[in-house]
């Protein structure tokens, strides 16, 4: 019998436990999302489109779309650039330790600030392309997106048109597809050679 309340009280315990954990995350992505749109406004007012000729790329895409093959390769192939630097969002609700080349949700304070030092160094860098490759509405990438410092940005179609210079329409699984298109217009804007 008593094991049996221990049991219910453990069980109890969990379930307070998951529920704080879903209203931190869901305040931090509120604050974070305001902030997010201030600055959203306040950059699109300034917005300047680089002319420079593409050396430098970055790509910042969520783990559900990494799955659908190597990104980074491809993007060097296609585009014909090298050391092509990638970031990855993971959708995380287990506790989440920083890694390399991913950040989650847990990498933003409650303030919505960025406070992992590897993701911070990525969007410091002044990169001649960022693409944004994700396909669904997410604070998270989308901040980082907007944070980057890269001089010309490009993502998906219908996800956030303020923050990209410019958007490719195309099925997130057809990575090739969505490259060789954005080959095209890079061409055409004298930003790559053919």
């Amino acid at each position: 019998n008593s094991f049996c309340w221990k049991l219910k009280q453990i069980n109890s315990i969990f379930t307070i436990q998951t529920l704080k954990n879903v209203f931190i995350s869901l305040i931090k992505k509120i604050i974070t999302k305001k902030k997010f749109d201030n600055l959203l406004i306040e950059k699109e007012k300034s917005r300047v489109i680089s002319q420079n000729e593409i050396k430098t790329v970055g790509v910042i895409t969520s783990q559900s779309l990494s799955k659908w093959g190597n990104i980074q390769e491809e993007v060097e192939k296609i585009l014909k650039v090298q050391n092509v630097k990638f970031f990855s969002f993971l959708d995380v609700n287990k506790k989440y330790k920083s890694s390399l080349n991913h950040f989650s949700d847990k990498s933003f304070n409650w303030q919505g600030e960025i406070q992992q030092t590897e993701l911070l160094r990525f969007l410091e860098e002044p990169f001649d392309l960022l693409i944004g490759y994700f396909n669904k509405k997410n604070t998270f990438i989308e901040s980082a997106v907007l944070h980057s410092k890269a001089t010309f940005k490009v993502g998906i179609s219908e996800v956030n048109q303020k923050l990209y210079d410019m958007e490719i329409v195309e099925i997130p699984s057809n990575i090739k597809n969505f490259l060789i298109e954005l080959k095209k217009y890079l061409i055409l804007l004298n930003k790559i050679k053919n």
